[in-house]
């Protein structure tokens, strides 16, 4: 994982990371550190195993935890954020490895915008969920990127599809 602190980040005296702004921050406000979440993992011989870290931008509590509880479960470390604000505020701090994100998020800034942020800091996949089916399927087009870097699942969607093109889109052998 590459961590993008700003310069001008502070911290409070919880420890905890302000927002962007360097404005005190709430629990809900808070990013969330991929190296937070991690817990040992191990490939069934017994040798450590790479972890990958998704961040998944939902804004539909349901959805979020069942895409977060099918990937733990998998053994991939998950960060759930439920605004394209946090979405933001947590990709400043830490790249993952693959962002699940949802188009249609409430709020001031929605997921084309959270997707354009994702192209200016790295080079990473990006599975977009959305049931606005016509529209992201113009952009993927438009965008002259493969499959493996950006993808749609259109919703609903069963869990099992998206594993699968989580599973096609990160890479083999990691390369961090």
């Amino acid at each position: 994982m590459h961590d993008h602190s700003a310069a001008n980040d502070q911290s409070s005296d919880s420890g905890q990371m302000n927002k962007m702004d360097g404005s005190p921050a709430d629990e809900r406000s808070q990013p969330v550190r991929f190296s937070d979440t991690v817990v040992p993992n191990q490939q069934p011989g017994g040798g450590p195993k790479h972890i990958y870290n998704i961040l998944v931008v939902e804004d539909d509590p349901t959805l979020a935890t069942l895409e977060t509880d099918t990937l733990t479960a998998q053994g991939y470390t998950v960060v759930t954020v439920p605004s394209g604000e946090l979405a933001i505020t947590t990709l400043h701090h830490a790249i993952p490895d693959l962002v699940v994100l949802d188009l249609e998020l409430t709020g001031e800034i929605h997921g084309w915008e959270v997707l354009q942020v994702v192209r200016s800091l790295a080079p990473i996949p990006v599975l977009i969920t959305s049931s606005s089916v016509t529209r992201a399927r113009l952009y993927m087009r438009q965008s002259g990127e493969t499959r493996l870097t950006l993808d749609h699942l259109p919703k609903p969607y069963p869990l099992q599809a998206l594993l699968k093109r989580i599973q096609r889109m990160l890479p083999i052998s990691p390369t961090h």
